[in-house]
């Protein structure tokens, strides 16, 4: 069953501002599920097992790799992350919008499976802003800031891939775009949407 267009795919420099666009959003929408990304990288201070990432071994991560049980993957900083495909299918078959928070390469991964999936690049207005940010949160070091800032000057090249760009430079404004975007999906046409409507008009 074509349930694709119920999937929102989010991408973006870290220290951008997907996170607290995504906790506001969560408060506002419903029947919206977070695809939580299993990764091999440190937990953080703050951060949950089943609720940021699915924290995983690098042995556990390469054998679902071989079993073909990640939807999309990538290795980014050292690391691996990548989304379980069955977690997104129950979620779909039971019409919820997934929401994925992956980086480019996972986004064209993503749209090669699933076509009419809507994806938004979330970025700031420069790459000083960035800095700043990143700087501010302070959970890297400066080599670490100076990959990522690299990292995302790569991934901008890739804007044209994207359905949607949000420039996170006002709060408030990027909320409104981005719940815009949400609300057109609970609107868009589907297999199960057009298969419970024709059982209501029998």
């Amino acid at each position: 069953m074509n349930l694709e267009t119920n999937i929102l795919i989010i991408s973006g420099p870290s220290g951008a501002g997907k996170s607290s666009l995504c906790n506001e959003v969560f408060k506002k929408i419903e029947n919206l599920y977070f695809s939580i990304s299993s990764t091999t990288r440190n937990m953080r201070e703050g951060e949950i097992d089943g609720v940021h990432y699915n924290f995983i071994s690098k042995d556990e991560f390469e054998r679902g790799i071989k079993n073909d049980e990640f939807l999309e993957w990538a290795k980014v900083h050292n690391n691996y992350y990548g989304t379980s495909k069955s977690q997104v299918l129950k979620a779909l078959n039971e019409n919820k919008i997934v929401l994925f928070d992956v980086d480019v390469q996972g986004q064209k991964s993503i749209k090669k499976h699933y076509p009419k999936a809507t994806s938004i690049f979330i970025t700031t207005p420069n790459k000083k802003i960035l800095e700043s940010r990143l700087i501010s949160r302070n959970l890297d070091s400066k080599e670490v800031i100076e990959n990522r800032l690299n990292h995302a000057y790569n991934e901008m090249q890739s804007l044209n891939s994207f359905d949607f760009m949000i420039i996170n430079d006002d709060f408030k404004i990027a909320l409104n775009g981005f719940l815009s975007i949400l609300n057109s999906i609970t609107f868009k046409n589907n297999a199960l949407k057009t298969q419970n409507i024709c059982k209501n008009w029998e």
